[in-house]
């Protein structure tokens, strides 16, 4: 009996032998995957792609808020352009710089204090102690609050007049005069930096504890019997373990904390000082009804963070891909 054979099984491996049926069972799924995967990606083309299109074709125009209809095409010159012996458009425009010098200090610095304050409180809310499922659950009502909601909290708490921050800070004798936290150029960056790591710090610490739980038990009875200090044990053993949870934290947080709006509008409104770059298309698109302008500047917004997560998740792959071998 003649037997037809399976044109997919790789080169010098038999349809019928076990490497020839594995092959082809990877093919169906994969084939099953991407058929269940059609309907989300259209999805996401519809609802993400064509306003991402959109917004790139406003910023090739001269479209103005008031009127929308009447807008000209005038390429690049939004982003920019040389007139006159001078350079003009989103590129040549130093508050942008500003504005992306203040994102990424934003992002580093605060993503840095929300991974190493969420880990502490991870590891402590992992302890058996007693009391723990309530603790566990208010730790989670920063994030629970909105954040408009919590930014406008803060912004009455750090009032130099009559915020509770300066009236305790005075009571103990810190400071001597109230401090205008969100109207400082010196304190307002460092006041939205603490506003969103107090919130943020249990989404990370929620991530941390999921991956704790799943630890093996038997890694640390080895360590404890061998007599291993448990700062050795956190370093050698658990950080290791727990990198995977770690990057999707990051990862997580350095997207929201790259287009962050919400939290330094509410608190500083269009101060430059601390004017992120979603803060900087607002004020064109809305404030001065530049749409091109602003659809330029959020164009921009978005390669940034693109760029920003391709080359994180590249690096992360890399060193968890070092660290396996």
């Amino acid at each position: 009996m003649s037997t037809s054979l399976d044109t997919d099984a790789p080169q010098g491996a038999h349809p019928l032998t076990p490497q020839g049926r594995s092959t082809k069972v990877r093919r169906q799924r994969v084939k099953a995957a991407w058929l269940f995967l059609a309907p989300m990606l259209i999805a996401l083309t519809l609802v993400a792609g064509w306003p991402l299109f959109r917004t790139f074709f406003l910023s090739l125009t001269d479209a103005s808020l008031s009127d929308l209809g009447d807008a000209n095409m005038i390429g690049f010159e939004n982003y920019l352009v040389y007139d006159n012996g001078r350079w003009f458009g989103v590129l040549a425009d130093p508050v942008w710089w500003q504005s992306v010098w203040n994102t990424v200090y934003f992002s580093i610095v605060s993503v840095s204090l929300e991974v190493i304050f969420g880990v502490i409180v991870a590891l402590i809310l992992n302890a058996e102690f007693k009391g723990r499922t309530i603790v566990r659950a208010a730790v989670l009502i920063p994030w629970a609050i909105p954040t408009i909601v919590s930014a406008q909290m803060w912004a009455w708490m750090l009032n130099d007049q009559f915020g509770i921050i300066n009236h305790l800070l005075m009571m103990v004798g810190i400071i001597e005069d109230p401090i205008a936290w969100t109207a400082s150029a010196t304190y307002s960056m460092w006041a939205v930096i603490m506003v969103d790591v107090w919130k943020t710090i249990p989404f990370v610490a929620l991530l941390v504890l999921a991956a704790l739980q799943m630890l093996p038990k038997d890694c640390y009875e080895a360590a404890e019997v061998d007599g291993i200090h448990p700062v050795r044990v956190f370093f050698k053993v658990t950080l290791p373990l727990i990198t995977p949870a770690l990057m999707v934290a990051v990862i997580f947080r350095l997207l929201d904390a790259l287009r962050v709006f919400d939290v330094i509008y509410v608190l500083t409104s269009n101060s430059t000082s601390t004017m992120s770059m979603s803060v900087y298309a607002r004020q064109q698109l809305v404030e001065f009804q530049d749409v091109g302008y602003g659809s330029a500047a959020s164009t921009l917004l978005f390669l940034i963070i693109a760029l920003a997560t391709i080359a994180y998740l590249y690096v992360g792959r890399n060193k968890i891909q070092l660290g396996g071998d």
